[in-house]
């Protein structure tokens, strides 16, 4: 019999996402708290859930693409909740960016009710969500994974076994700690050369030349030559993952000097003009 999957979150990354779901062939329900978010989807062929109990009874699977732990709490609790539904048997599959301490405490609260917990974040924004390319970042029983791995190939060019429960969290913060890292480094570079009466575009061809070239400035370059930044990879989001960066690096008593200082430049309490940009915005900050 077929798999049938549930998608809970249809934000920039999770539309995508599921529409990749649906083009695979499975049969999908999907939920999202603004209904309107799974209109195009349900055009496509899925079915839409008029709340996360209604769609984990219907479904095997279940996948959570939610902005955080608060949104991941509150899908799964109440009485219309996940957890409200006859789940033991089922897998929740948390492809949500949290804390690994929180991804933990996950795991072991859906194995009290019977159900398989994989947290599975992703490496990469919206235009990879988009083309099917994002790599999997999956930490949980490995035999399990192994079992769910053409389904997250669906969504993924690749799934990476992190290692136990949070391990897939871990890996998704210290992949964010990087990316945020090279962000604000070319806005940065970009600035200077700016200010050096440079070209945008000759700076970025330079760039884009050598050694230094990757896709992830390849994708920025038209948003930092125009400075305009319609949201892959909103900013709200890179300010977010910095404080948790941050929490784990407290937790495990490490030093991240780079990462404290993205920590300010990513502010969760900048202005939601500028929070809902995308995070290449950065280089705003140095006007």
């Amino acid at each position: 019999m077929q798999q049938r999957i549930g998608f809970i979150g249809l934000g920039i990354m999770g539309q995508a996402m599921a529409a990749n779901i649906l083009k695979a062939g499975y049969g999908l329900t999907v939920y999202n708290r603004s209904s309107h978010k799974a209109e195009a989807l349900a055009a496509a062929g899925a079915t839409l859930a008029h709340s996360p109990k209604e769609l984990t009874e219907r479904c095997e699977i279940i996948i959570l693409m939610l902005t955080g732990p608060e949104a991941v709490d509150a899908i799964l609790q109440g009485e219309n909740g996940v957890l409200a539904s006859e789940c033991s048997g089922k897998t929740v599959i948390n492809m949500s960016t949290v804390p690994p301490a929180y991804s933990r405490q996950l795991n072991q609260q859906l194995e009290s009710y019977g159900i398989t917990a994989i947290d599975a974040p992703v490496s990469g924004s919206k235009i990879p969500a988009e083309q099917g390319t994002l790599v999997i970042l999956a930490g949980g029983d490995e035999a399990a994974i192994k079992q769910l791995e053409p389904l997250l190939l669906s969504m993924g060019s690749g799934v990476i076994y992190c290692g136990e429960a949070g391990t897939g969290s871990s890996m998704k913060l210290a992949i964010n700690l990087l990316l945020g890292t090279m962000m604000a480094g070319l806005a940065e570079a970009t600035h200077l050369a700016e200010a050096s009466g440079l070209a945008t575009e000759t700076f970025l061809k330079v760039v884009g030349a050598g050694a230094l070239a990757c896709p992830l400035f390849k994708i920025k370059e038209q948003m930092l030559i125009t400075d305009t930044y319609p949201p892959q990879f909103p900013f709200r989001h890179m300010a977010k993952d910095m404080q948790y960066v941050l929490q784990e690096a407290s937790q495990n008593a490490v030093s991240l000097p780079v990462a404290n200082r993205l920590a300010g430049l990513f502010d969760p309490h900048a202005p939601d003009a500028l929070l809902d940009q995308d995070f290449a915005a950065v280089k705003t900050l140095l006007k």
